[in-house]
Order: C-alpha cells, then sequence, then structure tokens
C-alpha cells in the first residue's frame, strides 16, 4: 500500500478514536478538572471564573477539549500509520489488523503509560506554576526516551529471532526495555507538587480518567486502523494480477 493511503487512513483512525476520546474525557474527567478548581478556589480564597481569562473555563471544557484531542488524534493516527508502513511485514507473519493492534498496545505503553508512571497527570492546583516548563520538559523527554528505547528493543528482538525464535527473542527486546526505562526512571528527577490536604481521592479519579483516555484513544487508534487496513489488503489481495 502506498504511504499516503496509509496516511489517510492513518488520520481517519485518529479523529474516529479522538471523539471516542472526547466523550470519556468529557464524562470522567471534565468533572475532576471542575472539582479541583473548586479546591483551589476554597483555599486561595478567591474566584476562579471566568473573569480575566482569555478562554472562559465553559469553552475549555467543551469546544477547547474537543479541539485538543481532535488535533491529538489526527497527528497520532498519522504517526502511526507511518510506524505501520514499517512494521509490516516485519513482526513474524501477523495479518495486517494484528500488526496494528500491537502497535497501539506498544504506543500506548512506550507514549503514555510508562512516561506516565514516572511523570503522572495532575489536575488544577497541583504543581506550582513557576515549575511547569521544567515539569513539561522531563516529561517529554522520557517519551522521547521511551520511543528510542522501545524501537532499539523491536530492533534488538527482530536480530536475534533467526537464533532464538520469535518469542524468545520478543522476550529479550521487551525485558531490555524494562531494564533501561527502570534505570532511566531511577535517574531522572523526580517532582511531587502535590500540596498537603489536597483530597487523595480526586488526584485519584483525575489520573484514572487521564489513563482511561489515553487507553481509549490509542486502543481506538489500533483497532479502527487494522480494520481500515486489512479490508484495503484484501481488495488489493482479490485483484488479479
Amino acid at each position: 500500500m502506498r504511504t499516503g493511503n496509509l496516511l489517510v487512513r492513518g488520520m481517519a483512525a485518529g479523529l474516529l478514536a479522538a471523539v471516542l476520546a472526547f466523550v470519556f474525557a468529557s464524562v470522567f474527567g471534565e468533572p475532576q478538572v471542575d472539582n479541583a478548581i473548586a479546591v483551589e478556589e476554597s483555599t486561595a480564597g478567591h474566584d476562579h471564573g471566568d473573569a480575566g481569562e482569555v478562554v472562559s473555563r465553559g469553552v475549555q471544557s467543551t469546544l477547547g477539549l474537543a479541539v485538543a484531542t481532535g488535533a491529538y488524534g489526527l497527528a497520532f493516527g498519522g504517526l502511526f500509520a507511518l510506524a505501520f508502513a514499517f512494521a509490516y511485514g516485519r513482526i513474524g507473519t501477523l495479518s495486517a489488523r494484528a500488526t496494528a493492534a500491537v502497535l497501539g498496545a506498544g504506543a500506548f505503553l512506550t507514549v503514555f503509560l510508562v512516561p506516565f508512571l514516572k511523570y503522572p497527570a495532575n489536575p488544577p492546583a497541583v504543581g506550582q506554576g513557576e515549575t511547569i516548563d521544567e515539569r513539561t520538559t522531563w516529561y517529554f523527554v522520557m517519551v522521547l526516551i521511551s520511543v528510542v528505547a522501545a524501537t532499539m528493543a523491536a530492533v534488538l528482538a527482530r536480530r536475534l529471532a533467526p537464533r532464538l525464535g520469535n518469542w524468545n527473542s520478543a522476550l529479550a527486546g521487551a525485558l531490555g526495555y524494562v531494564v533501561v526505562m527502570a534505570v532511566i526512571a531511577v535517574v531522572l528527577p523526580s517532582i511531587n507538587e502535590v500540596p498537603p490536604g489536597f483530597p487523595a481521592s480526586l488526584l485519584w479519579d483525575f489520573r484514572i480518567a487521564s489513563l482511561g483516555t489515553q487507553l481509549i484513544l490509542w486502543a481506538g487508534i489500533g483497532l479502527l486502523f487494522g480494520v481500515f487496513t486489512e479490508r484495503r489488503v484484501r481488495r488489493v489481495a482479490e485483484v488479479p494480477g
């Protein structure tokens, strides 16, 4: 298949998955943001309302969330398609749908879950304004290292496959990734700015909602892209040569 066709399918899958993620975030994530803002207002003793805000909270939680989630889905859907173009036919004898599912699971783990374990998402009222650049930088450093380590692990597993077999080589690659990321997690600085007295249940609910949103997004991209692409592969295979 042509890369352009894959990109279109990847972006379509990303956009549809973003719609599902947006619904989940609206139902389960935004109420936690509102609760966190209420905690911040009660602690600071002032109203966090719309006065003085460039974009109101109502717009942030609806249109703003939709645009951000959609852009995220489109961007990562396109990158997912490029990763699929590289991986298809190189991960054993997996079908297009199975390859997309494996890539979706791997992307969720490497792009989100592993960095999230070191630098979890925080709601409003958690974190100091003067450290936001530092926190953002270290988070993206963690993401970059995770993606590079996962790519190297996949290459290692492929090279070891002729000698160890597919399963053993995959296990070796996964073990290498885990060891590298465990060391990186220890080396990189920890940032814990949860203020005293902040409700632990609210922090937990917010982080679970963030986890669920990302899970739905990546699962949606992997599954939908697999469906779109496998249909195309079958049509190409059915065309007489």
